[in-house]
Order: structure tokens, then C-alpha cells, then sequence
């Protein structure tokens, strides 16, 4: 029998693992001629979640239990649980509800045809409007920025051939862009579109400073449009300083007496100039620290335990 493993990462999920795992037994009811693992890995969970899991791997063997020593964030933490799967395919889906389990049988009859990569990819969603359409923007500008043909409304809930995950632990990435590493690796990939449901139970735990880590992520990863554009802004705005003083330095010999530059112009300069500099400054920033965490090359996460392994 194939084993098929399901990879779900959790952070203080106490509402939602149960039900969760309810789910994954009824999606994989639908499938008997399969054998499959569930990996919950958990970030240090300071609620009742740990508990539960254990609760739930004490009575079901196909569950499996990774606990994390601390909080290693949503990057490293799911990407260090696929690298643990044995399946011959491996689906990876968070533990929120928002990803649907139900769709693990559309995910592996596709896989079934012969794609390595399966992708859910979300063409609505009934959260925030708001929220969606920031998201929206911003998948479309790193889309066409982006070395590589990236997904837009990708969020890294699909399945995935064991040679794909093979792949992935040869990169040995400690910091890894997901959808950016698939879009990198090329193999087609199947599509399947869903409606994103409203979370039920507890709240996000992204917030804007997690948000912005990820889409700066997908920048230093993915491209370098935004250093060229910082040299070639730097180059415009020389050419154009440049052309503005000669401007002034001619229209003062012809008219010495009457024109009186005054101040105004040149603090709006200086600190027009100065914003562009720091903005920059910080973009040359974070592709210095996203090299610098490569070359501190630290471990995904540090496994405290685990279980039914």
C-alpha cells in the first residue's frame, strides 16, 4: 500500500486539532487502498494543545508527534515536518480548518495522473476582504518580479511526490522560501481552485510583523529587482539633481539680482533624498540578513520529543 503522510503544523490550536483530526479520518475513510501518517508538529504550544495531542496519538497510531523545544516560527517548523514524512506523497495543510481536508482526495487523484506537485490555490476567500486583497497585491507584484513563475494565492497547501521532498532535503535551505523552492524546482504543477473558509475557532496567530518577515522572504529569495531598482533610482535622481542645479546656476548668472533661491528647496531636497536613502538602505538590509542567516546555517527546529515514531 502507498503511504500518503499529512503534515499539519500547530501553535496553540487547542480548538481545532480534534476536529481536525476527525476530518483527516473521514477524508481518509475515502480512500482505503492507502496507507497514511498524520505529523502534528508543534511550535511549543503554551495551551492546551500538547495535551490533546497526546491524547490523540495515545489512541490513534497513524498519529505522529513532533514537539519543538521553542516557538521556531511559520517558516522553519512545517518545512522541518515535511522533511520528516516517509509517504510516497506528502500533503502538507494547516491546522486552522482553513485548508480543507476534504481535498486530500482531489490532491492525490491528481498526483495519481502523474504530477509531482499538487497546489491549492485559493481564488477567494470569505476572510477579511481587506486582508485577501493586501495578500492578492502582493502575490501579483512578486509574481512578476520573481525570477521564477511563481502561483499566485499559493499559500503551500497541496501535496507533494516523495522525489520532490528529496529534493527539498538536498537544498538543505535553513531559512526556506516555500512556494518559492516548488516554483524554483519546475516540475508541473496541477491546480486546484477553492474557496478559503472563515476560521472558526481561536484566532490567527500571523500578525504584521510574521507577515511582513514572509513577504520579505519572497523578495530576497525570488528576486533582485528591487537592489536594481535602488541603482538605477540612485542613477535617475543623480542625472536629475544634477540637471536641476545647472537650471538654478544658470537662471542665478542671468538673473543675480532679482532670484533668491532661499532655503525652502534645498531642505525639501535633503530630506526627499534622505527618505530615498534609508528606504534603500533597509532593502540592501534585508538581503544582508537573509545572507547572514544562510551562513549561519542553524537547524530548521530542536525536536524536544516524539511520538508514535
Amino acid at each position: 500500500m502507498k503511504l500518503i503522510s499529512i503534515v499539519t503544523p500547530c501553535y496553540n490550536e487547542e480548538e481545532n486539532v480534534e476536529i481536525l483530526h476527525e476530518q483527516i479520518i473521514e477524508a481518509m475513510a475515502e480512500m482505503p487502498q492507502y496507507n497514511f501518517e498524520h505529523i502534528f508538529i508543534d511550535n511549543a504550544s503554551t495551551d492546551n494543545t500538547i495535551p490533546l495531542l497526546r491524547k490523540i496519538a495515545s489512541k490513534d497510531k497513524h498519529v505522529k508527534v513532533i514537539l519543538n523545544t521553542r516557538n521556531f516560527g511559520h517558516i522553519r517548523s512545517p518545512y522541518y515536518g515535511m522533511l520528516q514524512a516517509k509517504g510516497d506523497v506528502v500533503v502538507c495543510m494547516s491546522s486552522d480548518l482553513q485548508d480543507p481536508p476534504s481535498m486530500i482526495l482531489d490532491f492525490i487523484k491528481k498526483w495519481e495522473e502523474g504530477f509531482k506537485v499538487v497546489m491549492g490555490v485559493k481564488t477567494s476567500s470569505k476572510e477579511s476582504k481587506l486582508v485577501y486583497t493586501f495578500r492578492t497585491f502582493y502575490y501579483k507584484v512578486l509574481s512578476k518580479l520573481s525570477n521564477v513563475q511563481l502561483v499566485e494565492n499559493f499559500t503551500g497547501f497541496g501535496c507533494y511526490d516523495h522525489q520532490v521532498i528529496e529534493i527539498l532535503r538536498q537544498m538543505n535551505d535553513p531559512y526556506p522560501y516555500f512556494r518559492g523552492l516548488i516554483a524554483d524546482i519546475g516540475f508541473p504543477a496541477a491546480k486546484i481552485e477553492f474557496t478559503q473558509p472563515k476560521r472558526k475557532n481561536g484566532i490567527t496567530k500571523n500578525n504584521f510583523f510574521t507577515l511582513y518577515d514572509m513577504a520579505m522572504l519572497g523578495f530576497t529569495n525570488n528576486t533582485k529587482v528591487p537592489l536594481r531598482m535602488a541603482t538605477m533610482l540612485g542613477f535617475f535622481s543623480a542625472v536629475v539633481s544634477f540637471l536641476i542645479g545647472l537650471f538654478y546656476l544658470v537662471y542665478k548668472l542671468v538673473n543675480w539680482q532679482n532670484f533668491q533661491l532661499g532655503s525652502a528647496p534645498i531642505v525639501i531636497g535633503l530630506f526627499f533624498f534622505g527618505a530615498i536613502q534609508l528606504l534603500f538602505l533597509g532593502i540592501v538590509g534585508e538581503y544582508i540578513g537573509a545572507i547572514y542567516t544562510q551562513v549561519l546555517h542553524r537547524p530548521l527546529v530542536i525536536e524536544k520529543e516524539r511520538i508514535n515514531f
